[in-house]
C-alpha cells in the first residue's frame, strides 16, 4: 500500500526532481573524487560540504512547506526540530571521540571533564551506537512536535497565535541549551568530531558520502511529501488551509490532520539537522535562534510555498546568495535578506515557482485563445465563401 502511494506520487514534476537529485548524488562525489585537480568539471573539495549544507537547508524548507504551504500552519519553530536532530547526531559523534579528546577521557566528552562532571548523564547513554542516535534523530523532534501540536491544535490555537507560541518554544529551548548544566556543551555546543561509522569525518570520501546521503534524503523527503499532498489526505490538508471551519463542519477531525502533518514535518526537519552537523562540524544553541526559523520562512516564500519544489529552489538560492554576500559585503547581508523578502512579497507573492507557473499557464491560455479565434475566423470565412 505504501509502495503504491509513493508510485502514484511520481508525476512528471516529482519524477524530474527525484531523478535530478539522484543524479546530483552521484555526479558531485564522482567529480570530486575521481577527476584530477584543475579539470574544468571537478567540484572543489570545499564545495562538497557547502553544497551538502544547502541540500539540508532545502530539506528543512521542504518540511516547512508541508505544514505552511499545504496546511496553513505558519510555524516559526522549525529551527528547533532541525537543531534537535542535529544535537542527537552531535551526541553520537562526541561519543565516537573516546580518549582522543583534549583530556583523553574515554567516556566523558571534553566539556564535561572541563566542567568537572564525574559521570556521564543518563540521557547520553546509548549514543555510542549509531542506530540509537538515528532513532533519536527521528523520535525527539517527532515527539516534541506531537506533544506541542496536540496541545495547540486541541486548544484550537491558529494563525498568528500559533506562530508566536512556536517561536516561544524555540526561544525557550535556546535558553535551556545555553546552560552548562544542561549537559549539551553550553554556549560552545558540540564540536571537534573525529569519526562517523568508524571513518574519519574530514576525509574526502566521507564528505562525498555525506553529500550523497543528503541528496538522497532530500529526494526521499520530496517523494514522501509529494505522496502526502497528492493523496486524499493532502486534499483534506488543503481544505483545512483554505476553510478550516467548513472542513470541521463537514465532519473531518481537523486536529488529527494538522497533527499528522506537523509531526511528519518535524521528523523531516530533524533528519535534515542530523545530516547538517557532520558536514558543518559543529552544533550549538545558536541553531535554536528564532531568527533561523524566520529565515526558513523566507526561503519558502522566495521559492514559492505550496509547490514543494519552490522551497528547495528558494533555500539553495538564498543560501548561495548569503555565502556570496557574507564574503563580499558581510555587513549588508541582513539588509539584502530583508529587502529580498519585501521584494518577493510585493512583486512575487507566489514566489519564484508560483510566478513561473502562473506565467506559463497564462501563456498557454493565450495560445489556446488565439487558436480558438483563428478557428472561428476560418469557420466564418468558409461559411461566407461562394459555393462552387
Amino acid at each position: 500500500m505504501i509502495t503504491q502511494t509513493l508510485i502514484r506520487a511520481l508525476d512528471r514534476k516529482a519524477l524530474f526532481v527525484v531523478a535530478l537529485l539522484l543524479f546530483i548524488a552521484v555526479a558531485v562525489p564522482v567529480s570530486n573524487l575521481y577527476l584530477p585537480e584543475g579539470h574544468p568539471l571537478r567540484v572543489p573539495d570545499h564545495f562538497v560540504p557547502l553544497f551538502g549544507k544547502y541540500l539540508t537547508y532545502a530539506m528543512l524548507a521542504l518540511a516547512l512547506d508541508l505544514v505552511w504551504g499545504y496546511c496553513g500552519i505558519l510555524s516559526l519553530g522549525h529551527g528547533a526540530f532541525f537543531a534537535l536532530g542535529g544535537y542527537a547526531m552531535g551526541m553520537y559523534l562526541m561519543r565516537q571521540i573516546g580518549d582522543r579528546g583534549v583530556y583523553a577521557n574515554p567516556v566523558l566528552p571534553d566539556f564535561m571533564v572541563f566542567l568537572n562532571w564525574k559521570e556521564l548523564p543518563w540521557f547520553w547513554h546509548g549514543f555510542d551506537m549509531f542506530w540509537f542516535a538515528a532513532l533519536m534523530v527521528v523520535a525527539v523532534p517527532g515527539l516534541l512536535a506531537f506533544v506541542f501540536g496536540w496541545l495547540a491544535f486541541r486548544s484550537r490555537v491558529t494563525g498568528v497565535y500559533l506562530s508566536i507560541i512556536s517561536q516561544a518554544m524555540t526561544y525557550a529551548l535556546l535558553l535551556a541549551f545555553f546552560r552548562n548544566d544542561m549537559g549539551f556543551g553550553g554556549n560552545n555546543g558540540l564540536t571537534d568530531f573525529k569519526d562517523i561509522l568508524g571513518t574519519p569525518i574530514q576525509s574526502g570520501t566521507t564528505r562525498a558520502v555525506l553529500f550523497a546521503a543528503s541528496a538522497i534524503a532530500l529526494a526521499l523527503a520530496f517523494l514522501v511529501c509529494s505522496a502526502i499532498v497528492r493523496s486524499k489526505l493532502g486534499k483534506v490538508l488543503v481544505a483545512v488551509r483554505d476553510a478550516e471551519s467548513r472542513t470541521r463542519f463537514l465532519g473531518y477531525r481537523v486536529d488529527n490532520y494538522k497533527l499528522f502533518a506537523f509531526t511528519a514535518s518535524a521528523i523531516i526537519a530533524g533528519i535534515a539537522g542530523a545530516l547538517y552537523v557532520p558536514q558543518v562540524g559543529i552544533i550549538n544553541p545558536g541553531e535554536f535562534a528564532p531568527a533561523n526559523s524566520i529565515e526558513i520562512v523566507i526561503w519558502t516564500a522566495v521559492g514559492g510555498r505550496g509547490t514543494l519544489i519552490g522551497p528547495i529552489i528558494g533555500a539553495v538560492l538564498v543560501n548561495a546568495g548569503k555565502s556570496w554576500f557574507t564574503g563580499v559585503l558581510p555587513e549588508f547581508w541582513l539588509f539584502a535578506l530583508g529587502g529580498l523578502f519585501v521584494a518577493v512579497t510585493i512583486l512575487l507573492p507566489k514566489g519564484i515557482v508560483g510566478a513561473f507557473t502562473g506565467g506559463w499557464s497564462a501563456l498557454k491560455a493565450r495560445r489556446a485563445s488565439a487558436r480558438a479565434e483563428e478557428g472561428t475566423n476560418l469557420s466564418g470565412d468558409l461559411k461566407t465563401s461562394p459555393a462552387e
